[in-house]
């Protein structure tokens, strides 16, 4: 796993070369004297930012202090292209004062850790045979047999292509993302709210 903290720090150069490494497509030289040697990359990408150089875009009680000229730099790459690369987008809002202090219950990390543990060991065994382990994992060839939304979510999937503009990049990912949340579900149907839940993943993008 790599971990981008202040992903609005890192070069426009860091964050283009980046998510394509993550997926394994390109070798990571290393250049020393006379010698480069390129070694292969395949890690889990994690980032990290705030809204804005401020931090307070979007915030529904202090107001931001940045200029129109630095939200337009931020609707660009460098920030965009990685963004745009990304599986999954949340958006984690500032808790309002007479939140802070409270204990909520909620579900233990050990449960999702063990609900995690399962759908991974259940994709380990589907994909025995096609040499791969993992959801990500999934080629254009294998997409079919493994990650095809019923009739339901493919209703859903195709209104969401239309509407959003999706790339035939951006449906695979919608598509790997919804069977990753079928796994966790405990379900081998991919249906309209699997696919729905995986868009949502993507509208902060948007």
């Amino acid at each position: 796993m790599l971990f981008l903290d202040e992903m609005l720090e890192f070069s426009r150069r860091v964050l283009e070369v980046t998510p394509p490494a993550a997926r394994g497509r390109n070798a990571s030289p290393i250049a020393r004297a006379a010698r480069t040697v390129g070694l292969s990359a395949r890690f889990m990408l994690v980032g990290a930012m705030n809204p804005c150089p401020c931090g307070f875009l979007g915030d529904t009680v202090r107001v931001c202090r940045c200029t129109p000229v630095t939200d337009l730099q931020l609707s660009r790459p460098p920030v965009g292209t990685a963004a745009r690369s990304a599986d999954l987008t949340v958006e984690v809002p500032a808790l309002p004062l007479e939140a802070l202090g409270t204990v909520e219950s909620g579900e233990s990390s050990a449960a999702v850790r063990a609900r995690v543990a399962v759908a991974r060991s259940r994709q380990n065994a589907r994909y025995e045979a096609d040499r791969i382990r993992t959801n990500a994992e999934l080629t254009a060839r294998l997409m079919p047999k493994h990650a095809q939304p019923n009739a339901a979510g493919l209703r859903v999937l195709s209104k969401a292509v239309s509407r959003l503009g999706l790339s035939a990049r951006g449906y695979d990912r919608i598509r790997k993302v919804a069977r990753t949340i079928a796994d966790l579900a405990d379900t081998t149907n991919i249906g309209a709210d699997e696919v729905a839940e995986a868009l949502q993943f993507r509208m902060i993008v948007r």
